[in-house]
């Protein structure tokens, strides 16, 4: 985005893709309610700019539409100087997680997502684990981070990067943690949310 554009709308960004990547996969409204146990009011609503979409609902549309989130919400703008500051960026949030997609990178055979993570004062976001390479870098607090059994304690300042596909989880010590975090992939891979998707509760309802 150039330094004049306005506030990045996750909702109009997320109603274009989500239409064309459901128009392209042959799926009507009812049938991607039915496999991502989202309602189809709430479905409609997003793909017209209305609804209100979390993380959970966006995680849970990325692995029905087996799409990287980053083709949900990005806005694929023209290359460029792009400067994304902090307040154009809507947040989208979940139990314990607000997360802001600040920009998908493709260079050569290799993708990159960046996020802004922060997580709440003793929250823990779960893995199974997806494809690619996850490389974080701690900004405040205290980040505790478990890789299949392998442990770590990071602050301020501190990196660390591991195998994606294996099982892992990040917690919140000693208050709330923000955090950079990219997901690197390569363009011909199809990765899963960095966290399992699920509809909020009773969205499925809706």
């Amino acid at each position: 985005m150039s330094a004049e554009d306005g506030p990045v709308s996750i909702r109009d960004m997320l109603a274009v893709n989500l239409k064309r990547l459901r128009t392209r996969r042959g799926l009507s409204l009812s049938e991607l309610s039915r496999r991502s146990k989202i309602g189809k009011a709430t479905l409609s609503q997003l793909e017209s700019g209305t609804g209100n979409p979390t993380i959970e609902t966006v995680f849970s549309l990325s692995r029905v539409l087996e799409v990287p989130i980053s083709d949900l919400l990005d806005a694929r703008e023209a290359g460029g100087l792009r400067v994304v500051r902090a307040a154009e960026v809507e947040v989208l949030s979940g139990e314990g997680l607000d997360l802001r997609p600040l920009r998908r990178i493709e260079s050569g055979d290799t993708v990159f997502e960046v996020y802004d993570q922060q997580l709440s004062a003793d929250s823990r976001r779960d893995s199974l684990g997806h494809v690619g390479t996850e490389h974080t870098v701690v900004q405040s607090g205290r980040l505790g981070v478990r890789v299949e059994g392998e442990e770590a304690e990071l602050g301020p300042g501190d990196y660390v990067g591991f195998d994606a596909s294996l099982p892992h989880s990040y917690t919140a010590l000693d208050g709330p943690v923000r955090s950079v975090l990219l997901l690197q992939y390569g363009r011909d891979q199809r990765p899963l949310p960095p966290y399992p998707g699920a509809p909020a509760d009773g969205e499925a309802n809706r």
